[in-house]
Formats: C-alpha cells, structure tokens, sequence
C-alpha cells in the first residue's frame, strides 16, 4: 500500500477541456496549484505536488486516481482531510460534475482507535455470533410522550428485536425530553429482559452542537443509557471522535447519516458513501447506516457491497463496524437484503414493525421470523405456514 494518500473520482470534463487536463485541474487545487503561474511556487514546494496516477472512461466521464503526498494532511485532523480530498474541486470550471468516489490512507493517516465496540463487541452484549441483528425505529419519529415511547419500545423488545433507536429528528424536545424518554425506556426494557432474558440495546440520540455532544452522552450513562446516538453529517465527523475517544462514553456509538443524500445521491457529483463509511469507522462508529438493496432508499447493489465491506473488512487492526441496512424495510424484504449483503448486518425496520397488522410486538416477531427463515435455509413463504406474524406480514406488503 502507498505510503501517500490516493483518492478515486469519477469527473465529466467540461466540452473545451480534455480529459487529462481536468484530472491534473483536480490534483493542482487540492496540492500546490492555483488558477495561474505564480512566482512563489519554489523547489522545495514542488515536492508536495499531486499526481495523475491513472485515467479511464467510464460512463459519461472519466474515473481518475490521484496521490496526494502524506506530507500535506495534518496526522489526525480528518476535517483537514477532508479540505484535501473533497475541498474546492467541486466547483472547478474545467468540470461539469465530479465525485468523489474512496480514498485510501496509508497507516500513518489513521492514528485512530475505531470502535471501542465494533460489529463483535455489539454481537457479545446482545449474546448473538452469527445471525442478523433485528432493529426498530420509534416511529411516529416524533410526536409520542415518553410513557408511549416506552410502550413502543417495550413491545419492540418482547417481540424479539435487538435494537431500538430513536429517529433522526428526536432529541430532546419539550413535548418528549431526553432524560424522562430515557429513563421510562430503559425501565420497560428491563421490564422485557425480566420476561424474554434477551438484552436490548436502545440508542438515545444525544445529537447536539459539538461542544456539548460528549457531556450529554455522559449524562444518557448516567441515567442508565446502554447506547448512544449521533446524527454524524449534521453534527460533524468530529463529534463522533469526542464520542468515541472519551473514556467516560463506555456504550457503543450508534451513527445515523441523515442529510447524507445530499452530498451522495448523484452518481455523478458530490462524495460516494464509502469515503464517509471509512471515516466513520475510524473516527469510532460502531454501527452505521448504509442502506438497503431493497427499501425505499436508492442504492446500487455492488457499491452498498463494497460500502459495507469498508466497514468490515480488515483496516490497520481497527474493529469491524456493524453495518445497518434501513429505509423502507419490511419482512418480505429481508431475504434479499441477506442474500445480498450477508448476515453480518442489522436489518432496521420501523414502519415494517410498527405498521404490521396487528401491532408492534407481532410486527417484530415477524421480522425475526423472517431472518431466522433465511438462517434456516427455508422461504418466508414457507416459514410462513406455521409462523402467524409473518404470514400477516406477507398479506400485507408482500415478500419483496
């Protein structure tokens, strides 16, 4: 592996613009260059210039790969990264779209702990090896009390989930506040585990401005939070750092990536997932959204793969971080999402529970039924005979 930093894009060069000169307009304005010759641009300069390693057509465009020397990036500084491999080139004349599609550290680059958790240590306290993990969303995402909330979360947990997560837009509004959401949570969970023996993990989403963000995880700890939540790209990458290297912060860190369609969705523009996933994982995420093959969200089946693979294949001895796939999921959908991303995944369903026929706990079962269908080598149809929640699933949305 290179001991300098390489990043792959894919661009569309402006009409007047050759392919070769686009790819070395991007390496010029994240390195040493500007708009036009300047007299200060010395030997010992010229040192920390980018290079065009590679140029291909692709599509559209081009796919290019350009090292940007390690000398340039700041050990440890991942917004300065950033400012590097996704900084002015965006709105570069020479170019009618660009996107960012993965970056490759060497060692030196990636001074961070990770996961305190990662996929394994989140498996070891739910007491599961090698099946899915289940998840649910509190939905409506806003709007319930905390006593409701803490209903919704019990049958959750009877019926069978693993994981419960508030939505991206709950944090601590007056009409359902943090502290007495958490509290009257965690009681009913305990509540379950008493009956079911299973534990639960519940993710209190703690997103707040930055400064702030590590003491209020602190205080979700001490009111009995064993997970916390953050909202990654809103609050920042570095936010998810604090988290994830305070000591005090001794509960696995849950990341959500709302607003991340924005700087993703366009094939064609912006920053892919897998630059993101790989910051996620070494700032310390241990587990993180990346979609579905199937739900409601768009993505393309062998980028989710490789998105997924970044986070969990081996990387400088960093923990593996769990993958969640979510986004209009429901139990005759996951058999595809297993088939095609594998069982080290945590399926997210919160309108595919919650909107089950009858009810959140039947719901849940169903999606768990639905999994443990697929680890059984055996059709939802067919599991469905002789398993009630799923067949009402099936009549209801189908099973794809």
């Amino acid at each position: 592996m290179t001991k300098d930093v390489v990043a792959t894009y894919y661009f569309r060069p402006r009409s007047d613009t050759t392919p070769e000169a686009a790819a070395q307009a991007i390496v010029e304005e994240e390195t040493t260059g500007t708009w036009t010759d300047i007299t200060t641009t010395t030997d010992y300069v010229r040192r920390l210039d980018g290079e065009v390693l590679s140029l291909e057509p692709s599509g559209n465009g081009y796919v290019t790969r350009l090292r940007y020397p390690a000398e340039i990036f700041e050990a440890g500084n991942i917004p300065q990264y950033l400012s590097v491999v996704a900084g002015n080139l965006f709105g570069l004349g020479r170019l009618e779209a660009v996107r960012l599609l993965d970056v490759d550290f060497p060692e030196e680059l990636v001074p961070f702990t990770g996961p305190k958790f990662g996929m394994e240590g989140v498996r070891k306290l739910i007491g599961t090896t090698d099946r899915p993990h289940v998840g649910t969303i509190i939905k409506p995402k806003v709007g319930l009390n905390p006593k409701d909330t803490a209903e919704v979360a019990y049958k959750a947990a009877i019926g069978g989930v693993d994981l419960i997560k508030d939505d991206e837009t709950l944090t601590d509004q007056t009409f359902c506040p943090m502290d007495e959401r958490l509290q009257a949570v965690m009681a009913k969970l305990d509540e379950a585990k008493s009956e079911t023996g299973q534990e639960v993990l519940y993710a209190v989403n703690i997103s707040a401005r930055a400064d702030d963000i590590v003491e209020r995880a602190e205080h979700a700890i001490d009111l009995g939070a064993n997970m916390v939540m953050i909202d990654v790209i809103t609050c920042g990458f570095t936010a998810l750092q604090a988290l994830a290297e305070a000591p005090s912060v001794s509960v696995p860190v849950h990341v959500h990536r709302t607003m991340h369609g924005a700087i993703t969705r366009n094939p064609e523009h912006g920053i892919a997932m897998r630059p993101l996933a790989r910051i996620v994982r070494m700032l310390g995420g241990d587990q993180l959204h990346t979609g579905t093959v199937s739900g409601k969200m768009s993505h393309d089946v062998s980028e989710l793969r490789g998105d997924n693979a970044a986070l969990t294949d081996p990387y400088y001895g960093l923990k593996p971080t769990f993958p969640v796939a979510s986004g209009g999921l429901h139990p005759g959908k996951v058999a595809a999402e297993l088939k095609n991303l594998g069982t080290n995944i945590v399926l997210q369903a919160g309108g595919g529970i919650h909107g089950h026929p009858d009810g959140t706990e039947a719901g849940a079962r169903a999606m768990r039924q639905a999994a443990d269908a697929f680890m059984a080598g055996v059709s939802a149809e067919e599991y469905a005979k002789d398993h009630r929640e799923l067949a009402r699933a099936l009549e209801r949305w189908g099973n794809r």
